[in-house]
């Protein structure tokens, strides 16, 4: 395994972050993001084609395709995307006897239809990615990979009946890189909460209960982070004393593990029929868009509870997120490729 050259790509904050993590097992790992994006700065390898005219930037991508075609063993795909928008390089993969896996990370697998059929009245889909096109792009990537990974069981509905196989593999975060800051019940508290997309983490419903809170007297700070660069971002994460996540889809992600690993106590939306598949430690306060205000208001009433929620998080993405451990699970995963 440690002789095999691994690319993960094309974008996202996980392609780093996984490289990383496989690089300190001893494989060669390599994270390539081929179009501007926000967390573009984390990769290994940044190509910006969406900055070049298109011939140009078509060139590059068919260029750098070439001599990855010629360097690397793996090709490890997110979010539902390969070098090329028609996936024509699939094929040419294949038939080099080159591998491949593809990793879904939410938007491009879940289906408005499925969540539905699990009794989920509040989630939202992206209008970007309307349900043929998912369907569509799921059989063309499974037409020539067998393996797939999501990161819990609330996608695996979604890509289950595509694949041949779909492994369950937890975000994974460098703990290390986090401080973690608990918050102290003496000091005024502040609220953060970052959406990347309003309607499908359920913004509005935190802001007319934020509003609500405070026509009722209690004090506190808000902020909402948005088209923010990351790094800006996490300072605020780390002055917070509680962290808002998304109402709508049921399951925990990214903003939801970096609040935790900075030790502050997180709000969002885990579905009833989901919560005993994650691990019995998880901490997170449960809301969806009809219970965020109860959520937050006793959250407010109980001080006492935020450090020690804090600790827990902390504590949880050490044990379930760590690199040593997410590395692990796909060093396994590529073996049986």
């Amino acid at each position: 395994m440690s002789s095999w050259r691994v690319l993960h790509l094309p974008y996202g904050i996980g392609i780093g972050v996984l490289s990383q993590a496989l690089r300190a097992r001893g494989v060669d790992a390599v994270s390539c993001s081929l179009r501007s994006h926000r967390y573009a700065y984390m990769a290994d390898l940044r190509m910006h084609v969406d900055e070049y005219s298109y011939r140009a930037g078509k060139q590059v991508r068919e260029a750098f395709f070439r001599e990855a075609l010629e360097t690397y063993d793996l090709f490890h795909f997110h979010f539902g995307e390969t070098f090329f928008p028609d996936k024509r390089d699939l094929k040419i993969i294949r038939d080099r006897g080159k591998k491949m896996i593809v990793h879904h990370r939410g938007s491009e697998a879940r289906m408005l239809s499925v969540a539905r059929s699990f009794g989920n009245p509040h989630v939202r889909v992206k209008p970007t990615w309307p349900e043929m096109k998912i369907r569509a792009n799921l059989r063309r990537l499974s037409a020539y990979i067998e393996h797939a990974i999501v990161p819990d069981r609330e996608l695996l509905p979604y890509v289950a009946p595509y694949y041949k196989k779909v492994h369950i593999v937890p975000y994974a975060i460098d703990t290390e890189r986090y401080i973690p800051d608990y918050p102290s019940p003496d000091s005024p508290p502040l609220v953060v909460h970052a959406p990347s997309h309003r309607e499908i983490k359920g913004t509005d419903h935190i802001l007319s209960s934020v509003s609500r809170l405070r026509r009722e007297g209690y004090k506190f700070d808000f902020k909402l982070i948005e088209r923010m660069p990351h790094l800006e971002a996490q300072r605020l994460y780390r002055q917070a004393t509680i962290v808002i996540d998304q109402l709508r889809i049921g399951s925990y992600a990214n903003l939801s593990i970096e609040a935790m690993a900075m030790g502050k106590p997180v709000i969002c939306y885990i579905r009833e029929d989901l919560r005993d598949t994650f691990p019995p430690d998880l901490p997170i306060v449960s809301a969806d868009p009809d219970t965020i205000y109860e959520a937050l208001r006793d959250l407010l009433r109980r001080p006492e509870r935020w450090a020690e929620l804090g600790r827990r998080g902390r504590r949880y993405v050490e044990r379930h997120h760590s690199l040593e451990r997410v590395s692990g699970m796909l060093i396994d995963i590529y073996r049986q490729l």
